[in-house]
């Protein structure tokens, strides 16, 4: 009778069968970017309040202020397509409560309310565009934000500098791991882009103000990108 023999091998814990590479090395690298752009473009939210006894004597009343400072507005410049109606409204004003309850708010009045929104391509025309408005009715100025005309040049910027940032990084690793650095196999765009609007709240009653001051400042456009490098031996 033949003798079979049966040679088994056992793994300890904590060693594992060796596999295979599957691909080619590579080094990994996420990197930020973030540009800077002077606002080119004013987005200011303006209103006209009125008070009247009746209803009707307030709607009047707005109608005829808001009146005026459309024309001002179109006087500055603006064209018809940078001036948009937000809100109308009528609301009844009450007076308070009696001290001791007795006697409830009752309607002492009106308050109508235009709101409207324009677009001014000029920060340094802001000011003045503003002033005129407020000289012609507009007693509110509910804010103002700074936007960028092409937000689109300044977010390809920032991916620019993003990926460059990250082959920088990735040239260190490479070098410092006895490797040169390949061609990307893969990019990702994370987060950022384009930038937000610059909000400077105005939320103030405004009689006669000149010379109002705005300024811009600065937007920020951050981008961010995930590379993936190859690694080749040096």
């Amino acid at each position: 009778m033949s003798k079979h023999w049966i040679l088994a091998l056992a793994l300890l814990p904590g060693q594992l069968p060796a596999q295979e590479q599957t691909g080619p090395p590579t080094v990994t690298v996420d990197a930020t970017a973030t540009v800077e752009r002077e606002p080119d473009r004013a987005t200011v939210t303006l209103a006209v309040e009125s008070e009247a006894p009746t209803a009707q004597a307030a709607s009047q009343a707005n109608a005829t202020a808001m009146t005026r400072v459309m024309t001002a507005l179109r006087s500055a410049g603006l064209p018809r397509a940078a001036i948009r109606t937000l809100s109308v409204q009528l609301a009844p004003v009450y007076s308070p409560a009696s001290p001791d309850r007795q006697q409830p708010p009752r309607i002492v009045g009106y308050r109508a309310t235009n709101m409207v929104v324009i677009t001014i391509d000029s920060i340094a025309r802001t000011g003045a565009i503003i002033d005129s408005a407020i000289g012609n009715g507009a007693n509110r100025v509910a804010g103002i934000s700074f936007e960028l005309k092409d937000p689109e040049s300044a977010r390809l910027a920032a991916l620019e500098m993003a990926v460059r940032k990250a082959r920088r990084e990735a040239e260190v690793v490479a070098a410092a791991a006895g490797r040169s650095l390949g061609e990307p196999l893969s990019i990702t765009l994370g987060g950022g882009g384009y930038p937000r609007p610059m909000y400077a709240e105005r939320a103030m009653a405004m009689a006669q103000v000149a010379d109002t001051p705005v300024e811009g400042g600065t937007l920020e456009i951050t981008a961010t990108v995930h590379v993936v490098f190859r690694l080749n031996p040096r």
